[in-house]
């Protein structure tokens, strides 16, 4: 993967190729995860997807002869982790717990807050600016959301699980914006799969912590011992975290991060279609409307005119 990473530095248009393949990534790991999430908790899958990861990059990392411990500074490596724990260990966990009560499709629209986060944050904390453009594109996705979480908006999900769906699934994107934000002035000087795996790291050690303590953990991590879920949740974990991490990380560091946003949001269209597939939810007429208001939402606050 490192290699990829190398020779795609010097095409055109490489970080935006990485940002669309985590956007792709991420949808078919959010498909696989929407099957397991229906016996497995939000937490163990967690752990487990970010255990799995750390266990393929390590080596992957050691055979291409790159250090498991760059020669960084140590506030590069507190940053890493402290982005982790909140990007992986909360975001990852609140997202996992928002798909089990929103289903894909309805997941993928509130995930269109991601981008106005990102800009928000950048804002804040990275001097860029929003132009009226863009706030048209926060109105849009605002208003995307608005929808689903009317009454009417899916007769299948029950009014309390959609609205804590929809406040879960918009906590976990502002961490995830977050994490992102705080890492993003280092990633010109951090190797990408350093970068990831140390993220995993962070976010993994603290879910296993947290888990260590909760009174219900063997009633949580039994389902871990079935054949059937690691069937789905062995590839769903890769597709998550040694791919879509990443991808993802590679892609803001190769381009700009209003763009890479953007380019992410394409999971929301992969996700549509995966799950009407696979997952045989069914794309009623207000759930398209939503999506195309928040990715043109996403389109308008991310694209410059």
């Amino acid at each position: 993967m490192s290699e990829l990473f190398t020779s795609l530095q010097h095409l055109p248009g490489a970080g935006e190729i990485l940002s669309i393949g985590a956007a792709l990534t991420w949808a078919v790991a959010l498909v696989l995860f929407r099957v397991v999430g229906r016996d497995v908790h939000p937490l163990a899958v967690n752990l487990f997807k970010n255990a799995l990861g750390v266990i393929l990059l390590v080596p992957t990392i050691i055979l291409l002869g790159k250090p498991l411990l760059p020669a960084l500074p140590f506030s590069d490596y507190a940053v890493f982790i402290i982005s982790g724990i909140i990007g992986i260990a909360v975001a990852d966990t609140l997202v996992l717990a928002s798909l089990n009560k929103l289903g894909a499709e309805l997941l993928a629209i509130v995930d269109c807050a991601y981008s106005p986060f990102v800009i928000g944050l950048s804002f804040l904390f990275l001097g860029e600016r929003m132009d009226a453009v863009q706030s048209a594109g926060v109105a849009l996705i605002v208003l995307a959301v608005l929808i689903i979480s009317s009454r009417k908006s899916d007769a299948r999900v029950p009014r309390r699980d959609l609205v804590q769906g929809i406040l879960l699934g918009v906590a976990s994107v502002f961490l995830m914006a977050a994490g992102i934000v705080m890492v993003k002035p280092l990633l010109g000087r951090t190797p990408i799969l350093w970068g990831t795996m140390i993220r995993l790291v962070g976010g993994g050690a603290a879910v296993a912590v947290f888990l260590a303590f909760h009174p219900r953990r063997r009633e949580y991590l039994r389902p871990l011992g079935s054949a059937k879920t690691l069937a789905l949740l062995v590839p769903g974990s890769i597709f998550a975290t040694y791919l879509s991490n990443g991808f993802w990380l590679a892609g803001m560091r190769l381009t700009k991060a209003s763009v890479a946003s953007a380019l992410n949001q394409l999971s929301t269209i992969f996700i549509f279609v995966l799950a009407a597939m696979f997952l045989k939810e069914k794309p009623t007429v207000r759930k398209l409307i939503a999506v195309a208001l928040a990715f043109a939402g996403a389109l308008l606050i991310s694209v410059k005119f």
